[in-house]
């Protein structure tokens, strides 16, 4: 056992007296209880798992605790604020943009992180970011692409304010 990890999750200090080679999505999980990234293919391919850290996406279940220690992750239950869905959240909920859910979280913060990061994204950019990072086969990519749109139309000047990392 290595010195005790410390890093900020959804805007709070955390230390955590673990091995330093446990995957991020199982501190999380197991350790933080934090239920919303998803163990799914176990190999960093299908996205389920993915949270952002330091603004970024990455899939947690590759992700060793070691290579987080003094960093800032976010997941899908810091993205809203006082209990209400962030602004992702509500567009997802409102094109109904989940079939079967189980991906869902990982590809919200896949667009988070890409939502944040600069200027708007081209909804080609964002297909091609989904494509790359996300494996979902249950049919809710027309109303996952409507939400992006209802985001970025309510955004009239770069990206919505997605308060990402926001204490709870």
């Amino acid at each position: 056992m290595a010195a005790p990890l410390s890093l900020t999750v959804n805007g709070r200090p955390e230390v955590l007296a673990v091995s330093p080679d446990l995957p991020l999505l199982t501190a999380l999980r197991q350790h933080l209880g934090l239920k919303g990234a998803r163990f799914g293919c176990g190999e960093g391919q299908c996205g389920a798992c993915t949270v952002l850290v330091d603004g970024r996406p990455m899939q947690s279940c590759q992700t060793p605790l070691w290579s987080v220690d003094g960093r800032s992750i976010t997941t899908i239950e810091g993205l809203g604020v006082d209990g209400e869905p962030g602004p992702i959240q509500q567009a997802f909920l409102d094109e109904q943009a989940a079939q079967c859910g189980y991906c869902t979280n990982g590809i919200i913060m896949t667009l988070a992180g890409l939502l944040s990061a600069g200027p708007r994204p081209s909804r080609s950019a964002v297909i091609e970011a989904l494509d790359e990072r996300h494996l979902c086969r249950c049919g809710a990519h027309p109303r996952i692409l409507r939400a992006v749109d209802r985001l970025l139309e309510n955004a009239p000047h770069g990206s919505p304010d997605l308060k990402v990392g926001a204490p709870e």
